[in-house]
């Protein structure tokens, strides 16, 4: 639920108020009786802190970043064994 700051026009009450977004707003100041008036902030910004994100931090699927680098490419052996160089005898 967000938080809602408010404001009284006629005593200056300042205070917070958790409410749903969809309640209407709050009108009567809860010391005086006054009007009140809902004061809008910037907000917060984001912070990043840390080393960074990994594949193994959110869900469980694999991203392709991660699928590709896992997969070796096949020798000439393993693609069609009849052209493959002879074995050498020893």
């Amino acid at each position: 639920m967000p938080t809602y700051e408010y404001r009284c026009k006629s005593c200056g009450y300042h205070f917070d108020s958790f409410q749903k977004m969809g309640d209407a707003p709050l009108k009567k100041c809860p010391k005086c009786g006054g009007e009140l008036v809902r004061v809008i902030s910037g907000g917060s910004g984001v912070i990043f802190k840390g080393s960074g994100w990994y594949v193994t931090d959110y869900g469980k699927g694999r991203s392709s970043a991660t699928v590709g680098s896992s997969q070796k490419e096949p020798t000439n052996e393993e693609r069609d064994p009849d052209k493959s160089p002879p074995k050498k005898k020893e």
